[in-house]
């Protein structure tokens, strides 16, 4: 009788520690660039609607996160702010959306986003500061600037860490090791998740692979992502987020830990290049523990239409690009993608 009994409290207990994890298992979702809009060089390249329709065809799978993130590439800005420098002002591009564009990001169910990246400048300190008041002004946490390094907030109970990195001039830098291992450490001695993106990486199609080496764009050192990521990771990051190179690359796992190399263009309006796989970008959701310890994910392909529109894609071509690349670049990997996007350890 005894050992019946014995049986059954310990059946009871495994039941009860199956259920607890489930219960908190928390889904990070990550895209990659978005730029829905800019009244620079000329009102024409603002969509209809003030661009309450972008983000239509994709925002219920965004909102059904505990967190969303993105990068947010460009500024928010209504007014004039002093414009960045080009050599040649016909391949100027600098981006900047009114103000009121960041209802649109809200109302998609974006928590977090990045401003670490080349156009957060792009109207200079003016732009700079007022990207960051419109985001705080409306709940949507960030990070990168040499202003807000980093950030830290608490949603149903979990207290998240958030901090971004890229090779720009008023950002956190990527190759300042030495920086992003103080602020990757602090955050994880006081965070329950830390969660990091980065700007990195050489740009364009021919640089859609990891190289785990220092990678160079038009001179400037964009960092070594590989390496980039491991070392936050050792230093208590949880998921780490890659965009810049403006196309898809590889995922990977380390010390069950997620990485994104580069999540591409997700929602990038009117002037940017979505030709060939430039315009397929995926939905990335990451599924941890209360730790941050990777459990499984979900590749969910879109691709742009239009001039920039953001729609879930049948033919499924970023779980194709990223299986095939993550193939090539992590012959070793623990994970299993399948042909439905499903990410798991093999």
């Amino acid at each position: 009788m005894q050992i019946v009994f014995f049986l059954l409290i310990t059946t009871l207990i495994d039941i009860s520690i199956k259920e607890t994890s489930y219960e908190k298992k928390i889904m990070v979702l990550g895209v990659g660039d978005m730029m829905i809009g800019t009244n620079y060089p000329s009102d024409r390249y603002l969509p209809k609607n003030n661009g309450r329709d972008i983000f239509k065809g994709v925002s219920k799978v965004i909102s059904k996160a505990d967190i969303a993130f993105g990068n947010l590439e460009g500024t928010l800005l209504t007014g004039k702010g002093e414009i960045k420098k080009c050599s040649d002002p016909k391949k100027c591009y600098a981006f900047k959306s009114p103000d009121n564009y960041v209802e649109n990001y809200k109302n998609a169910g974006f928590d977090i986003v990045s401003i670490a990246n080349n156009h957060i400048n792009d109207f200079g300190e003016i732009g700079r500061k007022n990207t960051q008041r419109v985001l705080k002004e409306n709940g949507i946490y960030f990070s990168g600037t040499i202003e807000k390094p980093y950030t830290i907030f608490t949603k149903d109970s979990i207290k998240y860490g958030f901090a971004s990195f890229s090779p720009n001039k008023g950002t956190i830098q990527i190759n300042n090791y030495k920086q992003a291992k103080e602020i990757i450490s602090y955050l994880d001695s006081i965070c329950d998740i830390v969660i990091v993106s980065f700007h990195g990486g050489a740009e364009g199609t021919d640089y859609n692979r990891v190289t785990r080496t220092r990678e160079y764009f038009l001179g400037e050192d964009r960092g070594n992502p590989y390496e980039f990521s491991r070392l936050v990771i050792d230093n208590g990051a949880d998921i780490v987020f890659g965009h810049g190179p403006h196309v898809v690359r590889s995922v990977d796992i380390y010390k069950d830990r997620f990485i994104a190399f580069s999540l591409g263009n997700f929602a990038t309006y009117a002037r940017f290049n979505l030709r060939g796989i430039r315009g397929i970008a995926p939905i990335i959701q990451v599924n941890v523990d209360n730790n941050g310890k990777f459990i499984d994910g979900k590749i969910i392909s879109t691709k742009q239409i239009g001039l920039g529109t953001p729609v879930l894609d049948i033919e499924n071509k970023a779980v194709n690009e990223i299986y095939k690349l993550t193939k090539l670049d992590f012959p070793e990997s623990k994970l299993l993608i399948d042909n439905e996007g499903h990410i798991s350890y093999k």
